[in-house]
């Protein structure tokens, strides 16, 4: 199989721990398999500043907690065939939706990082994106089409979204536990 017949996929990091990035590689072995199928053209794997157009599959790790993630993902959405969320945070929000039950959580968690907690300098960055008022999955922002999820998700389970995907097959999740 040529380059040129190789599937577009990307994987992308927003806010979460890369907990779903490691399950990822801990395909191990199956990883060969992907490599002779796919072309990776984005990921924290690879050193790609913009998201590129014409992705096949493109699995999303993270929920989206501000401004610039919700730009990405918008963009993303649009030069993306199949959007896969990668993940409880990605799906739910999990983790990082806990700041949502506070008042102003926005505010609420850069003062609480940047000033209560600081013994010299108690200021908020500049250079912190605009946190959303509130994190979200990604189905909340833009259509999602298929969804992993576990904290972190099993490595066989990503690797049956993708064969199946690969395959031109629609995954059935029903019955495919997130442990294996």
């Amino acid at each position: 199989m040529n380059t040129n017949q190789k599937i577009r996929v990307a994987t992308v990091w927003l806010s979460g721990c890369s907990g779903c990035h490691m399950s990822f590689l801990d395909q191990d072995e199956q990883l060969i398999d992907l490599a002779k199928k796919i072309t990776l053209v984005h990921s924290p794997f690879a050193d790609v500043k913009e998201f590129p157009q014409d992705v096949a599959i493109t699995l999303i790790e993270g929920a989206v907690a501000n401004e610039e993630q919700k730009e990405l993902l918008k963009t993303i959405r649009s030069r993306t065939a199949v959007l896969v969320s990668l993940g409880d945070c990605a799906v739910t929000g999990n983790v990082v939706a806990l700041r949502n039950g506070l008042p102003h959580s926005d505010q609420a968690v850069l003062e609480r990082s940047y000033k209560d907690t600081a013994v010299l300098n108690a200021k908020i960055p500049d250079q912190v994106p605009k946190l959303l008022t509130h994190a979200r999955p990604l189905h909340e922002i833009v259509k999602v089409d298929h969804y992993i999820p576990g904290c972190p998700p099993n490595a066989d389970l990503i690797n049956y979204m993708l064969t199946e995907l690969l395959a031109g097959r629609t995954p059935t999740m029903e019955g495919h536990s997130k442990y294996g």
